[in-house]
C-alpha cells in the first residue's frame, strides 16, 4: 500500500482523533493526537494492524513535554504518534492495557522526565535505582545534577 493510501486509511479510521499526519518517506508515518485521545487512538491503531510499541520517546521541549509512541506492523510500516504534555501538569494515560510491553517505557518517562503515567502497573523504579532522590529527573533541561556523587547509593 502506498503512503498516500495509508494516510487516507488512517484519516478514515481515526477521523478527528489525529492530525498533522505526514510521511517523510516510504512506510514512515508521523501523526499527532491529544492526551485525551491517546488511549482511544492506540486501541484503534492496534485494531488497524499495529502489532507492537517498539519504543516510547520522551523529550523536554522547554515549555512542554513531547511523548512519541513508535508503533510497527507486520509489513514494516513504522507509525510515530506524538502527544504534547503541559510542563505544569505532566501526565499521560498508560497504554499498557493495549500494548503490555509498553510498561518499561512508561517507567522511563516517570523516572527520567517526571511525567506521571496514570494506570501504569505498580513495580520497582526503572531505570534509576530505588534510592534515587525523588524530584530529580535527569532528562529535564532544567535538571542541575546531584550535588555530590554520594547522594545516590546504587542498590546492590
Amino acid at each position: 500500500m502506498a503512503n498516500e493510501e495509508i494516510i487516507k486509511s488512517l484519516e478514515a479510521k481515526l477521523a478527528g482523533a489525529v492530525y498533522n499526519i505526514i510521511s517523510p518517506r516510504e512506510r514512515r508515518i508521523f501523526a499527532e493526537t491529544t492526551v485525551q485521545k491517546l488511549v482511544e487512538v492506540t486501541r484503534l491503531l492496534k485494531e488497524w494492524g499495529m502489532i507492537n510499541v517498539g519504543a516510547v520517546t520522551g523529550m523536554d521541549g522547554g515549555d512542554k513535554f513531547e511523548v512519541m509512541y513508535h508503533f510497527n506492523d507486520a509489513r514494516g510500516l513504522l507509525l510515530n504518534l506524538k502527544v504534547f504534555i503541559p510542563r505544569e501538569d505532566p501526565k499521560v494515560p498508560s497504554v499498557v492495557s493495549i500494548f503490555p510491553g509498553a510498561f518499561l517505557y512508561e517507567y522511563e518517562l516517570m523516572d527520567l522526565l517526571g511525567i506521571k503515567v496514570e494506570g501504569t502497573p505498580p513495580g520497582r523504579r526503572y531505570p534509576l535505582p530505588d534510592s534515587w532522590p525523588e524530584g530529580q529527573y535527569p532528562l529535564r533541561k532544567d535538571w542541575k545534577g546531584l550535588a555530590t556523587e554520594t547522594e545516590v547509593k546504587i542498590d546492590e
